[in-house]
């Protein structure tokens, strides 16, 4: 074996096998159809097991990053610089998909029977923001299904560990060691997903294939095209943006693991434990890693914003209406805002949005099947978008509060050994 083929797989043998793994899962989806089903167990073991070190991974690297502050300051510096590029990524993914749909109009001889009207039950906001932040009783934090919630107490947590001062570093340490111990224990799972992700393409691509040759093909080829590029080539911009050729040379080194596990799970939940270990690995900071990625798993979808701009756009046509005007624009987009980052967060929160995008523009209320089945179709790009661009968010996050020199040099994963 040549040196340079020993160095190639040292340090990218685990990604080229999820990469193996997840193209012969794509080959036997093809060959077997709708029998590829009978994989699907196994990767629904695969996401059990990610599911499941998920919630107390969560909890500890949140609560574990705050309370090793030594400064609640920098605390909300990292708050506000992260919404600040959420809204402001969430902008530019929905301004590239508004071009993208008025040069390619989806709706373009698209052919949809409408069902009987459905019954839609009303929506409190008000009760639906409660829910989004807040669970009537502890054991309801223990599962991913409240992680917004979850995030609130973690946070509270290492702030009440922080305040307390001296007589808090004993459960200090307490949560920083079982956030090591979490971190560990997803090092483990990974062992097992080269299997998880080839049997759960298989599954995706044997139930989804047919479907991406029906009449949503013309919508669906805008959306995979776009999504791709923006992956490519606003990621790449925005690594740039951060730290120049090395933020570049070192996000696309690491980024490979997670990226592959978000096209082939479609959950950025499923993600945050590869993405928390690539981060480190292009030297972002713990304390902005370990708060940005599970907040932003939760209200961070640039994926979303494009597909709420197609959706939108989709139902213009469909309805024979003209997507143009500066005050339509405006409205589109910041729906589409609304969809990535806020209403991403609420219990239910793509189906509010699609409802917003329903009656904000006038539609009836049989479109919202229309636009459910595009986000379905959608959604293995969208969610690659999504986790990636937490990821390159933390880096740029970490360029705002710590000026050019932000990388920590011990985070360049070259000691780090990969399962």
């Amino acid at each position: 074996m040549t040196r340079p083929l020993r160095t190639l797989l040292k340090s990218h043998g685990f990604t080229l096998l999820l990469l193996a793994s997840i193209a012969a899962g794509a080959g036997l989806g093809l060959a077997l159809g709708e029998r590829a089903a009978a994989l699907k167990p196994l990767g629904d073991l695969f996401l059990n097991l990610l599911f499941t070190v998920v919630v107390p991974l969560i909890f500890f690297s949140i609560a574990s990053a705050v309370a090793g502050m030594s400064s609640l300051r920098r605390l909300g510096r990292i708050m506000a610089a992260m919404l600040g590029v959420f809204v402001a990524t969430g902008l530019a993914a929905s301004v590239v998909m508004l071009v993208a749909v008025e040069l390619y109009p989806p709706a373009e001889g698209l052919s949809v029977v409408l069902p009987d009207r459905p019954e839609v039950a009303p929506v409190s906001l008000g009760d639906r923001l409660v829910g989004a932040v807040s669970v009537g009783d502890f054991s309801d934090l223990l599962s991913r299904k409240n992680v917004l919630p979850l995030i609130v107490v973690a946070f509270l947590v290492g702030v009440a560990t922080a305040a307390t001062g001296e007589r808090g570093q004993p459960f200090a340490r307490l949560l920083a060691s079982a956030n090591e111990v979490m971190l560990k224990l997803v090092d483990l799972v990974m062992y097992y997903a080269p299997i998880g992700l080839c049997a759960y393409f298989a599954h995706l691509v044997g139930a989804f294939g047919p479907t991406l040759l029906s009449s949503y093909a013309r919508a669906i080829g805008l959306y995979y095209p776009v999504a791709v590029a923006y992956f490519f080539l606003a990621f790449t911009l925005y690594a740039w943006l951060a730290g120049r050729g090395r933020g570049v040379r070192a996000f696309w080194k690491h980024i490979p693991a997670p990226a592959l596990t978000a096209l082939a799970t479609s959950s950025s939940m499923a993600t945050i434990p590869s993405n928390l270990e690539a981060a480190r690995r292009c030297g972002v900071p713990d304390d902005i890693a370990e708060v940005i990625i599970p907040v932003g798993a939760t209200i961070h979808m640039e994926g979303s914003c494009l597909s709420a701009v197609l959706k939108t756009a989709l139902l213009f046509g469909l309805f024979g209406r003209e997507l143009g005007g500066v005050e339509t624009y405006l409205a589109v987009v910041g729906v589409a805002i609304l969809s990535g980052t806020v209403m991403s967060g609420i219990p239910g929160g793509g189906f509010i949005g699609e409802l917003v995008i329903v009656s904000l523009f006038g539609f009836p209320v049989e479109a919202l099947p229309i636009v459910s089945t595009v986000g379905a179709l959608v959604d293995p790009p969208a969610t690659l978008v999504n986790a990636v661009g937490d990821n390159v968010s933390c880096m740029m996050v970490a360029r705002v509060l710590d000026g050019p020199g932000w990388e920590q040099q011990e985070g360049d994963g070259s000691d780090l050994v990969t399962p």
